[in-house]
């Protein structure tokens, strides 16, 4: 492996910039680290237009958005196909796309990429998705897979997909595992957490699920599962999560069985008190110290953060037993049939009952954290950066 002592590494940083949800963290994470664990190296941004997700601070971060009047006008061409020029033109060294996509038309350049496959999940179950946009995805998927020089799965799982639907060879897939911010694995003080209750007005005890409401995410099988607690165990469910279509289905069950007062949607809360509908990101770590147990008992799932996110700061996690969530969750978390409301009911009693075992499962999982450390993940992506170059 040759070693460089400086690299103008550029990113498609479209989400990084726009997106607040799973991709848009992940994108701001990994820049983040690998700017900071390796200053030696200049990383540029390209971002067709100006956006407010991501302020990055330090000094060998680069926004780079489109000089030329058409390419500004036409941005999405730009990001998509233009942007090669730009790359030539700067002396980029390796272009990573952070999110399933390369600019067509990179390898003609020389410039080697990596493009990071988060799941295949349009070429799966499409179903899920409206058609024109399964069509849009497999195109973009199949040209990343194909032509980048390395992929970076982010679970042996989506590796698994890649390998068998787009036909790669396997020595072309890497497995990757992704980091939390760094701010989960801080343990907050009881101050902390106590002006995190106050100020969105969290219950003294509480569940928690993260995630978009959607079906795969699967809460109307943890309401259930509430339902079946509700005369044992005197504690409500705290959603944070903005609705992606599936919550009228979950309102209407809880409505159904009477148990409105005992799921708590927090951006619904929000906005009803005149306030931002979303949890600042600096509050997310708190939040999840503060709840008694976490569920995450998705049908499907690239990776799986919450879990991560959860267990860095020591709180029990109940997931699935489906896709990589047993990955990730390694021997930490009590794992729940998905289809199963009465496992995810056993979930909450053990933990809720059992302080030995809620205390097992918080220590094993502080130590299942540890594989998803800030400087391991910067350290794998930066020894794949090496190795193509």
């Amino acid at each position: 492996m040759t070693f460089f002592a400086f690299m103008n590494i550029g990113f498609d940083a479209k989400r990084a910039y726009h997106n607040n949800t799973g991709l848009g963290f992940f994108s701001r994470v990994l820049i983040r680290l690998l700017a900071g664990h390796y200053p030696e190296h200049a990383y540029y941004l390209f971002n067709p237009k100006p956006g407010k997700s991501f302020h990055p601070e330090q000094p060998n971060i680069h926004e780079i958005r489109p000089s030329k009047a058409l390419h500004r006008v036409f941005s999405a061409a730009w990001r998509s196909r233009w942007v090669t020029r730009d790359l030539v033109r700067m002396g980029i060294d390796l272009y990573h796309g952070l999110s399933h996509e390369i600019p067509a038309g990179i390898p003609q350049t020389g410039i080697p990429s990596v493009v990071t496959i988060h799941d295949l999940f349009p070429e799966i179950y499409p179903e899920q998705y409206k058609p024109i946009d399964v069509k849009i995805y497999r195109a973009k998927l199949r040209y990343a897979c194909r032509h980048a020089t390395r992929i970076m799965a982010i679970s042996e799982e989506t590796r698994g997909h890649i390998i068998k639907t787009y036909d790669i060879p396997a020595e072309k897939v890497r497995v990757i595992y992704q980091s939390c911010a760094p701010a989960f694995m801080v343990m907050e003080s009881e101050e902390k957490k106590e002006a995190v209750r106050k100020k969105y007005a969290l219950p003294e005890a509480f569940f928690l699920h993260v995630g978009t409401i959607i079906e795969r995410k699967n809460l109307l099988n943890i309401c259930k599962a509430m339902n079946q607690i509700r005369n044992e165990i005197p504690i409500p469910l705290v959603v944070v999560g903005n609705d992606g279509g599936f919550k009228d289905k979950v309102a209407a069950y809880l409505k159904e069985v009477q148990l409105e007062d005992r799921v708590y949607f927090l951006s619904e809360q929000l906005a009803l008190a005149g306030k931002r509908p979303f949890v600042e990101t600096e509050d997310l770590p708190a939040l999840y110290q503060l709840a008694t147990a976490m569920i995450y008992p998705s049908y499907f799932e690239g990776f799986g953060m919450p879990i991560v996110e959860a267990m860095a700061g020591g709180v029990p996690v109940i997931t699935a037993t489906t896709s990589c969530l047993p990955e990730i969750a390694g021997n930490a978390a009590w794992l729940a049939d998905p289809d199963s409301p009465e496992e995810m009911a056993n979930g909450f009693r053990k933990i809720y009952t059992d302080a030995i075992f809620a205390a097992t499962l918080r220590q094993q999982g502080l130590e299942n954290a540890k594989r998803f450390l800030p400087e391991v993940y910067a350290g794998h992506v930066m020894k794949l950066y090496q190795s193509i170059l």
